[in-house]
């Protein structure tokens, strides 16, 4: 199988675009590296140091890997060479990671909120319209979210996309199914969101194949492949912006700096790990729906935590304190969260779970890499809207005169 990687440079391609090579598929890997980029606009860098991907592909064919073709190529820009890339690499699948993937980078300030939506919508249509135009049968496998979801009350658990309900219609109740109703967080959940839509549009118009896999959020960094060679270590991010809530835990545990939980830590996240995300990228890509077939959504998550449950579960391991902070974002303090992914466990998937213990390994990282860490950079600086800016500030000011 031919597969192309959109975003393939990054946390979540890189890994997938190994894990696939190693498993016989030829793989080509579209990316601008605007990710590298923002690292130097945000003065942070990844815990665990990262090659150039030129560096990182060769390394990749020097242990024994198959060669990784490589495009330079800013999607929802450079539309005619994305058109004949795909006309002339024909690939058989395309997967698109080629998304600014972060919320609170996504709130920074209005002009953070504009690129994410150019980025994220436009990205998407260039991928979804070139398809067509080439007139190639290619399976769009898609990174989607569970936070389109949003995380406010639900009844029972999240099906997976799409949700059974009673119309009335001239005095009769007509049963449909729709898509599951959502209720974005961010301007980043938001572009989730529309690409759904687009999604739906683009399967019944043209008959695209399109599997759009909401995940969950990823904790680990490494998989079997990228473990087999330093060059290929995947990325550690711990900032703010990036950093996922278990990655910021574990290096302010690893630098001896109190857990900081956002309010009351009542928020229920879903989660997976990242070998777990290869994987089932690997599943979606092997079950494609048929054309004409409406969009396949899968719940791509294996467990869900409270976040204050799971700040307690870093303590006891690493031996950390515990500290409660304003919360940035404009969210409920509490929420409860059950999804479906009863797909991909079916198709074979064996989760990964943080109970299992298998922290250890992202543990020893975060304090190997920890002389690399910027303490400055792990609190957000986003704010979701002026009165959390407010509160933050408020907060702030507080500590400041406990210091005195």
């Amino acid at each position: 199988m031919r597969v192309l990687i959109l975003g393939g440079d990054g946390f979540c391609g890189w890994p997938t675009a190994l894990h696939l090579s190693a498993r016989g598929c030829e793989i080509g890997i579209v990316d601008n590296l605007s990710r590298r980029d923002i690292d130097a606009e945000l003065g942070v860098q990844s815990l665990t140091p990262i090659e150039p991907l030129g560096a990182r592909i060769e390394a990749w064919r020097e242990i024994g890997g198959e060669t990784i073709d490589y495009f330079p190529l800013t999607l929802g820009r450079d539309y005619d060479e994305l058109l004949a890339l795909i006309g002339e690499w024909r690939p058989d699948a395309v997967v698109h990671f080629a998304e600014q993937r972060a919320a609170p980078y996504s709130m920074k300030s209005s002009k953070h909120k504009r690129y994410t939506v150019r980025n994220n919508v436009c990205a998407t249509h260039d991928v979804l319209a070139a398809i067509v135009e080439s007139e190639r049968d290619v399976h769009l496998v898609h990174l989607g979210t569970m936070g389109v979801y949003g995380y406010g009350a639900t009844a029972g658990a999240i099906p997976e996309g799409y949700l059974k309900v009673m119309i009335e219609s001239d005095g009769v109740l007509v049963e449909r199914e729709i898509l599951h109703p959502v209720s974005p967080g961010s301007i980043y959940h938001l572009t989730k969101t529309q690409d759904q839509l687009l999604f739906q549009f683009y399967a019944k118009n043209d008959s695209l194949r399109i599997t759009d896999l909401h995940q969950g959020i990823v904790w680990g960094c490494q998989t079997e492949e990228t473990r087999a060679d330093p060059r290929l270590v995947n990325r550690f991010d711990y900032d703010g912006d990036y950093g996922t809530v278990l990655n910021r835990f574990l290096i302010q545990a690893a630098v001896g700096h109190p857990l900081t939980i956002h309010g009351s830590g009542g928020q229920t996240r879903a989660f997976i790990n990242i070998q777990d995300t290869v994987r089932c990228v690997a599943l979606a890509l092997s079950r494609p729906p048929q054309a004409g077939e409406r969009v396949k959504i899968l719940n791509q998550m294996t467990e869900c935590w409270r976040v204050r449950d799971l700040g307690g579960m870093v303590a006891r391991l690493t031996g950390a304190a515990v500290e409660f902070v304003a919360n940035p974002r404009n969210e409920a303090s509490e929420n409860e969260l059950a999804a479906c992914n009863q797909t991909l466990i079916g198709l074979g998937l064996e989760p990964i779970t943080l109970e299992a213990g298998l922290m250890t390994d992202i543990v020893e990282i975060a304090r190997a890499h920890a002389d690399r860490a910027d303490l400055s950079k792990i609190p957000s600086a986003a704010t979701w809207n002026a009165e959390r800016a407010a509160v933050l500030a408020a907060d702030s000011a507080e500590e400041r005169l406990r210091a005195v």
